[in-house]
């Protein structure tokens, strides 16, 4: 009975609530002191939201680039230094013609621009490619590289957008290239180890994320960042990406602020 009677409320009255809430959850976070370095999210749900509201999939992935730049102002507020996202797998290359090339042509749109984003500028955001990137069409690699050049002296803050990315696939082009180090006398076999590999991966030693976010309600990885989060604190959440709100992110780094992370130990 009263779910119904707030249902009908609008929700425009519960704005300052939310607010206020807002602002509780902030204060909180910061005061603990324990901000993640490195937060990595699974983008999913864009799909899924856009036919909620009849749309072809491509609104729903303009809607959830939308939501990332919020997600990168909320950790520039908190000092989160490193954000990773999942944007698009290996496999979603077998999705309909029509929705990739709707997705290259936003990636190709938005890394212009990051280009010129004064805020990417002046808050010091470098901008990393992170996946096979040859199987990306010319046009996208080139505007890719071309945020990457232009943000490459920049290390406040980091944006690791994970493109033609696959977990697994990063593990064999590194040890594709250990091999090769290894037959070419630069290391030995014996000098081999957790960290070394590390070194060999797309952003050699990037801090492993701290949390791991997934959207969507689906309760898996998806080959994404297999070797850096074998011990990542895992959120899954029902939402949709496009309705990822800022008290959701504030509510898991509230809960992370409290798990002990043991590290094996």
């Amino acid at each position: 009975m009263l779910y119904r009677i707030v249902s009908h409320i609008p929700h425009v009255l519960f704005k300052p609530v939310y607010d206020l809430y807002g602002r509780y959850l902030f204060e909180k976070v910061k005061s603990c002191g324990k901000i993640p370095r490195h937060v990595a999210i699974i983008m999913d749900g864009n799909r899924r939201w856009a036919r909620k509201y009849e749309k072809p999939p491509w609104y729903g992935h303009l809607f959830g680039s939308e939501k990332l730049e919020e997600i990168l102002e909320w950790c520039r507020e908190l000092g989160i230094r490193t954000l990773t996202v999942y944007a698009f797998s290996t496999e979603n290359f077998n999705r309909s013609p029509e929705e990739v090339n709707a997705l290259m042509e936003l990636f190709e749109r938005k890394f212009h621009e990051l280009v010129h984003d004064e805020r990417v500028h002046r808050y010091g955001i470098r901008v990393s490619v992170i996946g096979r990137k040859e199987l990306l069409p010319e046009n996208v690699r080139k505007a890719a590289e071309e945020a990457e050049k232009a943000t490459r002296k920049y290390s406040n803050y980091y944006l690791n957008l994970a493109i033609a990315y696959g977990g697994r696939s990063e593990i064999a082009d590194a040890v594709k290239e250990i091999v090769d180090d290894v037959m070419s006398g630069r290391i030995k076999k014996g000098e081999i180890t957790e960290e070394l590999i590390k070194r060999y991966l797309y952003i050699p030693n990037m801090p492993d994320p701290d949390i791991v976010i997934r959207t969507g309600g689906e309760i898996r990885i998806s080959n994404f960042l297999l070797y850096q989060i074998a011990y990542s604190e895992l959120f899954f959440v029902d939402v949709y990406f496009p309705e990822f709100r800022r008290i959701d992110f504030l509510r898991i780094i509230r809960e992370y602020q409290r798990r002990e992370r043991r590290f094996g130990r």
